[in-house]
This record gives structure tokens, C-alpha cells and sequence, in this order.
């Protein structure tokens, strides 16, 4: 009954939210495209003229098309693009000509052919606090924020996008202090919420039985009956006798207990992930309710541009060090996380945890996830449409595949060079299938070295002979640069590395904890 009576008055305060706004007329705008992800794909197949993609392998090791897992087989073109090589066939040698000439050309081959340019015109995000609560998480005060990022669409009202986010702040360490942004599978929320006093429970409770009964009447008898009962009930205080935070705990926790505060932010609410979406979220407000072009932005440059936007909000708030900002993910929100830090050189440093392809590992490796992977109907909205020209078996340009990419993942993690960036993955016993090519991402950042060297940082402390350096052991980490690899001993996540990531970033960070 309890829940049935929560649903009711839930859906009467939607209505009544309903009714107040204002009625928009849908025939001043173009008319929003309603496909599914197959008749978007096709869609764009054809404004790129292609007429078959080869499919992607499968994941199980006994179907006939089962994915390649022998490394003899995995490099049909082991000669990756020289990261310090101009287009004009010029060595770069200073960093002024990183930043003035290789940089730039890296990003635009990035965004024309993987994962699409970021218009011009999107629009202003306004932030808004839904509820400030101080709370108690362990023995750890904190300030707990939920925020709103409205994003303008009075150009084309049909389509309503709102960036959910949930910032903590410590309140037991002097700020400002570095945070971490985190991109989640589920909509964030307060991590403790604080709890009403005995007193207004009790307030509550004859509220909510004086409701009851005006709901239904025989529910006086009931409570008549059991006087002393109350409906609702506190949930469990803070324990100030918890044990401090180990390895074990949640990562949040852990950032709470090292002095760092988090973010986290709600990537579905900026863009949904899957191809029929795209008509929808922050690409469909910019679009109108209509197709991408080609290069076209994808949901992983959207989610990015929302971390921006996050990161924008961060900016204004005082006990936030908004130079000292971090961004994570893991799996597809870590192939989220490398784009965001490669793009937006505000954002300190980056944890990347098992990304696999469209992350850091190598796009021209035949091992596990494959381009054709990423081109089919249930990845494709992750990229720009011209990345499906490389899983392109016939078209009006021929046939192509990852070989024929201009850039791969190693100059997308140069692109985060200098700033600190740690590339996580678990082991395949544990859920950290081999599909993602862990040895693929190793080569990748191996290969990313050079960039780092060259600007002044350090990498991972072995040679850049991409093709022949060795994976190290699990668990034996190459932690003592700004470009740093770790291997766990758990499965696809990297909360077990979150006890040496924190150390890492703070000691890069120069960031000491200092008690209030």
C-alpha cells in the first residue's frame, strides 16, 4: 500500500508539473525522425554510398565467426602511424610544433573520421541545485549536491535535455580540492542522505497516516490497531566507529578519505546510448530531430561535451580546485573518459579503465573487438558515421578496414600528453574478457611514449618498440611517469586500482590532504 500510495501521489505531482508548462507548437519546428538504430545505420550507409559492412566477430569462442585471439594473426598492419610525423612528412622535434602542427592535424583526422566534430552551435547548459545536504559518509563529513545542466532548446523545444550530476565535497579537509569526475552506468545519487530528527519523523508519520486514511478509510481501523506503529522509518545513522577506508572499499570513499571530492555524472541523461537516440538528446536538440551527417558527432564526443559542461559548473565552485579536476570511466564511459581528456585540455588527468576498442586499444589490431565491432547496429552511435567506411566490404569507394585509418588510439592518448593519464584493465579470468585486447591497449600507450617524452613528461619507463615490449605481469604496475599502466587481478572495472591510481594523481597533483 505504501508503495501503491507513493506511485499515486508521484504521478499526480507529474501531472500537475505537466499541466503548468506552457503547450509548444510542434508545427513551427521540423518534425522530429523516429527510426530505430538499423534505419539510422542504413541511413547513413547510404549518404556514404556503402552497400555492404562486413559484420563484426563473435564473442564466443565455438562460433564458426568467433573472434581472432591468436596474437601471430593479430597485426595484419603492425607498422602504426608515426605519432611524431607531420602529414607533411616532416619530423616533429619541439614542442611548438606539437601544439602548433601535429596536434591539430591528430584532431581533426580524429573527429572527421572516428568520432565527429562538435558543432558550432550547441547550445548553453544552466546549472541548476536540485538539493544541498550535508551529510555523513563513514566518518567522513561531506556537502552532497544535485545538480541539473538544462541545456537551451528554445531553437527547438520538441527535445528536452538535462545533465544529471551529483557533486561531494569533504568537509574535513582544507580547499580547494581536486575531484574526480566519474561516468556511471546508473543515475547518480547522495550517497547518505541525512535523516529527519525523531521529532519530525513522528511529524511525518501522522502526516502520512492522516493521508492514508483520506486515501482509504479503512486504513484508520489499522492504524488504530497497531498505535504505535510508524509507516515511515529512519533509515541506519552514520557508524563514526567505521574502520577508515582500504582497498576494499568504494573508490568513492576512498577519494572522500584521501582529501578529493567526486563527481558523478549521468551520461545517458546527455545522449542516449543507441543508434535511435540519435534524433534525440544533445545530438538531436543540435540536429533539430533530424539524421547526422557523416561527421556528425557520436555519442562518445556528446558524452565528452557534457563532462565539459560538468566541468564548466565546477569552475564556479569555490572549494573546488577546477585545475585539478580529473575524469574516469570504465568500458564504453572509459572509451568516454580518453576522448573527454584528449579533447578538453582543462581536465587534469584521466583514469581509463578498460576501454578497449574506440578506447586505447589499437584500432588496426584483429584481436577480439574489431572495427566492425564498433560499425554495427548496437555500437555504430558511439562514432562519427564515417568510421563505418572502415568496416566497408562493398561501397562506391571500394573496401576498407582499421589498416586504412590515418590515426589510431596511441595519438589519441597523445593527445592527453603532458597531463597525468593512467590506463586501467582487469584480468579475462575475472570479467575482463579478452575480446577488449589488453596487450593492444599496452602497445598503444607503449607507443605513446615519444609525445610524453617530448613534452616534458615521463612515460611508462620501457623503450617505445611498440611491437616488441612485453605486457607486463598483473598486479606489477609502470606507475612512476605521467603516462602510467596498471593490470589488476579483478574483472571489467577499476575500483582495485583505485588504491594506487589515488596516491599516483595526488603525488603528480602535488596535492597534500590538510585537516580542517
Amino acid at each position: 500500500m505504501k508503495k501503491h500510495l507513493a506511485f499515486t501521489l508521484f504521478m499526480s505531482l507529474c501531472y500537475n508539473g505537466i499541466a503548468q508548462q506552457t503547450a509548444i507548437d510542434s508545427s513551427k519546428y521540423p518534425p522530429l525522425k523516429t527510426w530505430t538504430a538499423v534505419q539510422d545505420q542504413a541511413n547513413m550507409m547510404q549518404q556514404l554510398g556503402i552497400k555492404k559492412l562486413r559484420p563484426g566477430p563473435s564473442g564466443n569462442e565455438s562460433e564458426p565467426n568467433h573472434a581472432n585471439y591468436d596474437e601471430s594473426q593479430a597485426d595484419p598492419c603492425p607498422q602504426l602511424p608515426d605519432v611524431l610525423t607531420a602529414k607533411n612528412g616532416k619530423k616533429v622535434t619541439t614542442p611548438e610544433q606539437w601544439w602548433n602542427v601535429r596536434r591539430p592535424e591528430l584532431v581533426d583526422a580524429f573527429e572527421r573520421e572516428m568520432y565527429g566534430k562538435m558543432p558550432t552551435n550547441v547550445p548553453s547548459v544552466t546549472w541548476t541545485t536540485k538539493v544541498t545536504d550535508t551529510e555523513m559518509v563513514g566518518r567522513i563529513p561531506v556537502v552532497a549536491k544535485h545538480l541539473i545542466g538544462h541545456v537551451d532548446n528554445s531553437n527547438y523545444p520538441l527535445i528536452d535535455v538535462n545533465i544529471n550530476m551529483v557533486l561531494v565535497l569533504p568537509q574535513n579537509v582544507k580547499g580547494p580540492v581536486p575531484v574526480l569526475m566519474m561516468f556511471g552506468f546508473f543515475p547518480p545519487a547522495l550517497p547518505a542522505p541525512a535523516q529527519p530528527s525523531l521529532a519530525d519523523m513522528e511529524k511525518i508519520n501522522t502526516a502520512f497516516k492522516e493521508m492514508m486514511i483520506r486515501q482509504n478509510p479503512e486504513m484508520k481501523a489499522i492504524f488504530d490497531k497497531y498505535p504505535a506503529y510508524a509507516p515511515v522509518t529512519r533509515l541506519p545513522g552514520p557508524n563514526f566507529f567505521a574502520p577508515a577506508p582500504t582497498g576494499d572499499s568504494p573508490p568513492t570513499e576512498q577519494l572522500l578519505a584521501a582529501g578529493w571530492g567526486y563527481c558523478a555524472v549521468e551520461p545517458n541523461s546527455i545522449q542516449a546510448d543507441n543508434g535511435a537516440g540519435l534524433t534525440r538528446g544533445i545530438i538531436g536538440l543540435v540536429n533539430k530531430g533530424q539524421p547526422r551527417k557523416p561527421d556528425d558527432w557520436g555519442s562518445l564526443r556528446a558524452w565528452a561535451w557534457g563532462a565539459s559542461r560538468a566541468l564548466d559548473y565546477l569552475e564556479t565552485e569555490p572549494q573546488v580546485n577546477a585545475k585539478e579536476v580529473g575524469i574516469e570511466g570504465v568500458s564504453r564511459y572509459g572509451k568516454a573518459a580518453l576522448v573527454t581528456m584528449a579533447f578538453d585540455q582543462r581536465f587534469a588527468l584521466g583514469l581509463i579503465g578498460s576501454s578497449g576498442k574506440g578506447g586505447t586499444t589499437l584500432q588496426r589490431r584483429v584481436f577480439g573487438e574489431a572495427v566492425e565491432s564498433l560499425a554495427s547496429s548496437g555500437e555504430y552511435h558511439w562514432m562519427a558515421g564515417n568510421y563505418l567506411k572502415y568496416a566497408t566490404d562493398e561501397s562506391s569507394f571500394g573496401r576498407k578496414t582499421g589498416c586504412d585509418l590515418s590515426v589510431d588510439s596511441h595519438e589519441l592518448l597523445a593527445l592527453c600528453a603532458p597531463r597525468p593519464t593512467f590506463v586501467s584493465y582487469g584480468i579475462p579470468e575475472k570479467g575482463d574478457a579478452k575480446w577488449l585486447d589488453q596487450n593492444g591497449s599496452y602497445k598503444a600507450t607503449v607507443a605513446a611514449g615519444p609525445v610524453f617524452k617530448l613534452l616534458g613528461a615521463r612515460d611508462l619507463g620501457v623503450s617505445n618498440a611498440y611491437m616488441t615490449e612485453k605486457m607486463p605481469p598483473v598486479l606489477s604496475g609502470l606507475m612512476d611517469g605521467e603516462l602510467a599502466w596498471r593490470q589488476h587481478a579483478g574483472g571489467h572495472t577499476d575500483a582495485p586500482n583505485f588504491q594506487y591510481f589515488i596516491p599516483w594523481a595526488s603525488k603528480l597533483l602535488k596535492y597534500d590532504r590538510t585537516a580542517k
